[in-house]
């Protein structure tokens, strides 16, 4: 690891790249993190998640104000998947530092080609996606007379499920879970995409503070990288904000993708040699 001061630049400057991509491409933007950590100051998988989680949470924390702001949030759904999120997201770290660092490492960069490919397909067929009509009603339905969720167990049984899933791989690899999250409420739920978006940005913030205060009392966080690699990534968000309207869209999404598929086939190669 490079000396302390040199890692505080090293840790801004990776933040801020991190802030700018989530800003231009969204919640799933933050899944580099990680990969940012172990390439650029050469940390495992259980010491760059809690770092990665701080500044996810912090990042997603700014944009679910927004979003409550805006009325956008169902604070009661996202309450439901963060509370699940929160009681798993010990496990994922207890389990992420009894794996070998190697199986930790093919882990997360098979989950990252999934999210890469994915944001890609979605990038490809947004107009078509939007025009597609749901098949089946969803478990959990929106009452057009209260603009209210009508709560049943299927309904709350599905969130409760992707809350738990998006915690356990919080702790385990250090992810906000929006890959997670965002699929199950499309699936679960007849919300706007907006409103989708919204209350998966307050579960994330909510999950990963949960990881980042386990991870702390555990006494797995590297604060002097931690709080430098935050900084830089709400600074870049911030300044990523300034541009999105005129650089965000389907081609930098898909160029993203095709930057993400290459980091997680050099994590795989790092990883095996």
């Amino acid at each position: 690891m490079p000396p302390v001061e040199a890692s505080w630049v090293i840790s801004a400057a990776l933040g801020s790249v991190v802030g700018l991509i989530l800003a231009l491409t969204g919640a799933g933007g933050a899944i580099v993190a990680v990969p940012l950590l172990i390439f650029g100051l050469h940390l495992s998988v259980p010491q760059a998640a809690p770092i990665a989680l701080l500044a996810v949470g912090l990042s997603a924390g700014l944009g679910a104000v927004l979003g409550l702001r805006e009325g956008r949030v169902r604070y009661k759904a996202a309450g439901l998947m963060a509370l699940c999120g929160v009681v798993m997201s010990p496990f994922g770290i207890w389990a992420a530092h009894r794996v070998p660092n190697t199986p930790l490492t093919v882990l997360f960069a098979g989950v990252l080609a999934y999210v890469a490919v994915r944001m890609f397909r979605q990038a490809r067929a947004v107009p078509l996606a939007e025009s597609q009509p749901r098949r089946a009603a969803p478990p959990c339905h929106l009452d057009t007379t209260t603009a209210k969720l009508a709560w049943t167990l299927p309904c709350a049984r599905a969130l409760a499920a992707s809350g738990l899933g998006a915690g356990f791989l919080s702790g385990l690899l250090g992810v906000g879970g929006g890959f997670v999250i965002v699929p199950a409420l499309r699936r679960a739920t007849d919300l706007p995409m907006q409103t989708i978006v919204a209350t998966s940005l307050a579960v994330i913030a909510l999950v990963s503070t949960g990881g980042v205060v386990a991870s702390a009392i555990g006494g797995h966080v590297e604060w002097q990288i931690a709080l430098p690699f935050a900084a830089g990534a709400l600074t870049g968000m911030l300044v990523g904000r300034r541009f999105a309207k005129h650089l965000a869209g389907p081609a930098l999404q898909q160029g993203f993708a095709a930057f993400a598929t290459m980091v997680a086939l050099g994590m795989i190669f790092r990883a095996l040699i």
